[in-house]
C-alpha cells in the first residue's frame, strides 16, 4: 500500500498557494515583516484546512495533527537568502517554464515547507487516525544562524523522531560542522582603497563586488593590463570619487563554494597584484595570502579530508570596507572527524600575522546518525515505496535544522541530485515532476510516522 499518491489531487491548489508564499520577500534580518507575512499565511491556510496552528516565537510556528504517542516533527523554513542578480524571471513569483518551477525558495525551502502543510491536510481529510502526533515546525531565520529553532525549542519539546526536507535525496546521515568567522580592523587602514563591498549572506558565494580607489590614470591602465592575466570578469569606471572596479562572479551555496566563482576573492586578488598591503589594507592582504581563490582552506592550513563527510571548505561570504568599517566573514564547513575548536585556533593563528580581530559569528557542531537507525529505515521505506529504489545514504556540507535535534532527526529531500536547482543562486528552480515526486515521498513518510509503521511491516 502507498499513501503518498493522495497528495496529487491538491496539485493546482498547492501551486497557487506556493505562488503566494514565494511572493513574500522573507529575507531574515532584512525584512522581518515579510517573514511574519509568511507565518501569517501558513497559519491562515492551516486554519482553512481545519488544522491546529500556533506561532510560538517571533521567528517560529508549528501546525499539528494528533495529540498522542510519539511526537514526530517535520522541520522546514520560510526565510530565504537575498535574490541576488542575473535572474531570467522574477525571483519573488512562481514561474513555470520548460517543465520547471522557478522562484526564490522553491527548492530552499518554501516549496518543501508548503508540501508539509498539504501532507497534514491530506492525512486529516482522508480520516487517518494515527497513533502518534505530527508537528510541522517552521522557522524564519534558518539562513542566518538558526536562532529561530533555538528559540522554538526553548519553549517546545524536541520531537522523538523527525526529518527536515531541506537538502537532497536520498538520506543525509551526517552534516559537516559549520564555523562562521568575522575578521575586522578598527577603521579602514588602506591608503589607496577607500571602499570595497561584496556579499549580503555569509552562506552564499558573492556574485558581484566593487572597489573604489583613490588612483591615477596610470593605475587604471595597470589594473586593466593585470585584469587580463587574472581570472574573473572586471569592469573599470572613472567617477568623481575615484576609480571604481567591478568584479562579477557566480553565486553558489557556501557548502559547495567550488560550484560558484567568488567575485570578492577575485577582486582582492586583482588589487593585490597592483598595490602593496599598505595601499589595500590588512584585511585584503590577509584574504590574498590566506585564501585567494581557494575553497579548500589550504593556505589557511585547514585543508582536511575524512572518509565519512569529505573535504573541509571555506567561503569568503562578505567583505565591507568603508570609513570606520572594515570587516570580512568566512563560512567554513569542516568534516565530522575534527572539532570546531581546532579549526578556529588554526584560523586565528593565520590571522595573527595581519593583526586582525577575530570573532565567531556562529558555530554549528557536526551531525552523525547511524545508518541502521529506526529513522533511516522508516524514511528508506517511504522513499522506496514511491520510487521503487533504495535511497542513497550520503553526507553534506549543508547545514539544516537536523543538527538541532540531538540525533533524533536528519535531512531528507526535497531535491534530487540529478536536478540542478541553483540553490542560493539566480534562477533557483526545481523540475515540476520531481517536485511532486518529493510531495509523494514526504506524504508517505509522514503517514508512516503518524501511524507508527516501520519498514519491515511493508
Amino acid at each position: 500500500m502507498m499513501f503518498g499518491d493522495k497528495i496529487l489531487k491538491y496539485k493546482d491548489e498547492l501551486l497557487a498557494d506556493l505562488n503566494t508564499l514565494i511572493g513574500f520577500e522573507s529575507v531574515a534580518n532584512e525584512k522581518p515583516e515579510e517573514c511574519q507575512n509568511a507565518i501569517n499565511f501558513m497559519l491562515k491556510r492551516a486554519n482553512d484546512f481545519g488544522l491546529t496552528g500556533e506561532q510560538v516565537t517571533d521567528e517560529s510556528m508549528h501546525i499539528q495533527l494528533g495529540s498522542k504517542g510519539k511526537l514526530c516533527g517535520i522541520l522546514s523554513h520560510l526565510d530565504v537568502v537575498p535574490a541576488g542578480n542575473n535572474w531570467s524571471v522574477l525571483p519573488y513569483s512562481l514561474t513555470e517554464k520548460d517543465g520547471r518551477l522557478y522562484g526564490r525558495g522553491i527548492a530552499d525551502d518554501k516549496g518543501a515547507a508548503l508540501v508539509t502543510l498539504y501532507c497534514l491536510r491530506a492525512l486529516k481529510e482522508e480520516g487517518i487516525d494515527g497513533v502518534n502526533t505530527l508537528r510541522a515546525i517552521y522557522g524564519t531565520s534558518e539562513e542566518c544562524g538558526m536562532e529561530d529553532i533555538d528559540g522554538y525549542f526553548e519553549k517546545m519539546p524536541v520531537p522523538d523522531l523527525s526529518f527536515t526536507p531541506d537538502s537532497d535525496y536520498g538520506i543525509c546521515y551526517a552534516e559537516k560542522g559549520i564555523l562562521q568567522i568575522e575578521v575586522s580592523t578598527k577603521g579602514n587602514l588602506a591608503t589607496v582603497l577607500s571602499q570595497l563591498h561584496s556579499g549580503k549572506a555569509i552562506n552564499a558565494v558573492p556574485d558581484i563586488a566593487y572597489a573604489l580607489l583613490d588612483s591615477s590614470n596610470y593605475d587604471e591602465q595597470n589594473l586593466l593590463e593585470l585584469s587580463k592575466k587574472t581570472e574573473g570578469n572586471f569592469e573599470f569606471n572613472s567617477t568623481i570619487d575615484g576609480l571604481m572596479v567591478i568584479s562579477r562572479g557566480k553565486a553558489a551555496h557556501a557548502c559547495e563554494p567550488h560550484k560558484g566563482f567568488n567575485a570578492a576573492a577575485a577582486l582582492v586578488e586583482l588589487l593585490a597584484k597592483a598595490y602593496t598591503s599598505t595601499e589595500i589594507g590588512t584585511i585584503c592582504d590577509f584574504i590574498d595570502i590566506a585564501l585567494g581563490n581557494e575553497t579548500d582552506g589550504c593556505s589557511l592550513g585547514l585543508k582536511t579530508h575524512c572518509s565519512i563527510s569529505g573535504d573541509l571548505t571555506v567561503n569568503l561570504g562578505y567583505i565591507h570596507i568603508e570609513g570606520n568599517e572594515a570587516r570580512a566573514a568566512f563560512d567554513i564547513r569542516y568534516p565530522v572527524s575534527i572539532t570546531g575548536g581546532s579549526v578556529y585556533r588554526q584560523f586565528r593563528y593565520a590571522a595573527k600575522h595581519n593583526k586582525l580581530d577575530v570573532k565567531v559569528l556562529n558555530h554549528e557542531k557536526p551531525l552523525y546518525i547511524e545508518k541502521d537507525s529506526e529513522l533511516v529505515k522508516l524514511l528508506s521505506g517511504a522513499y522506496k515505496a514511491v520510487t521503487g529504489e533504495d535511497p542513497e545514504l550520503y553526507t553534506t556540507g549543508g547545514g539544516t535544522y537536523a543538527r538541532k535535534l540531538g540525533g533524533k532527526g536528519l535531512a531528507f529531500g526535497p531535491a534530487f541530485k540529478d536536478d540542478e536547482v541553483n540553490m542560493h543562486n539566480a534562477d533557483e528552480s526545481i523540475d515540476k515532476e520531481k517536485f511532486f515526486t518529493h510531495a509523494q515521498i514526504c506524504l508517505e513518510a509522514m503517514y508512516r510516522m503518524y501511524c507508527g509503521i516501520s519498514d519491515n511491516e511493508n
